[in-house]
């Protein structure tokens, strides 16, 4: 006997937390590089990157309660739809099962038997795995979604936030993205690593969006500031 650990299990709340850090990471340290290129006093940078970090957390996870929640309107509505149809044609229903499991590579004779002793145990969770592809694994769950998300968001925009207490001086917009790719670089690595994934492309793939993102918003700062200033 040997234990199995699969990272398909863990991806609900994996894809909410990675997506909740990057961009809690990526948002908060592009603000704060915009706003100090622009020529911030420390006290607004603060007031600012402070403002991004409640907001945002806040941001994410009404967005993914919503898109989640819709996500679960869907497999309730498909549940109803496929108990109506067992209720009113259940020879249909088995022979629909019977074909897929003659398509998965079974024989006629194994594939009816197998459909209807599967049937004979628990029609609707065969259909609703079999037919539909759903499963506990995988199904919605808004609440643990929107927590997640939250919760990696505030975590992530807290790492360059915290930045602006070590640097208060013309250097800070370099500091802050310098800092802030290492912390994208680790999270990377952290959430390649949770998913049993290798490492080297998500972490590329994180620095490299955030780098384009960070130099865009000091771009535009220090245009803004030249300009307005």
């Amino acid at each position: 006997m040997h234990a199995e650990t699969h990272a398909v299990t863990r991806i609900g709340w994996l894809r909410a937390a990675i997506l909740g850090a990057n961009d809690g990471i990526v948002s908060t340290a592009s603000l704060i590089a915009g706003v100090a290129a622009a020529g911030a006093s420390q006290s607004s940078i603060l007031v600012t990157g402070t403002a991004g970090l409640v907001a945002g957390a806040m941001s994410m996870a009404a967005g993914e309660y919503v898109s989640v929640s819709s996500q679960s309107d869907a497999e309730r509505s498909d549940v109803e739809l496929e108990k109506r149809h067992l209720a009113a044609d259940p020879e249909y229903e088995l022979e629909e099962l019977t074909l897929i499991y003659e398509e998965r590579g079974l024989s006629r004779a194994l594939a009816e038997q197998v459909a209807a002793e599967l049937t004979a145990h628990n029609a609707l969770d065969t259909h609703l795995r079999d037919e539909l592809g759903m499963t506990d694994t995988m199904a919605a769950r808004p609440v643990q979604a929107a927590a997640a998300s939250a919760a990696s968001f505030a975590i992530g925009a807290a790492l360059p936030l915290g930045t602006v207490l070590v640097d208060q001086g013309d250097s800070l917009p370099l500091t802050v993205s310098a800092a802030s790719l290492v912390f994208l670089a680790i999270l990377g690595a952290l959430g390649a690593r949770v998913g049993n994934a290798p490492m080297l492309r998500p972490v590329i793939r994180v620095t490299f969006w955030g780098a384009f993102a960070m130099a865009a918003t000091i771009a535009i700062g220090s245009l803004l500031g030249t300009t307005l200033g």
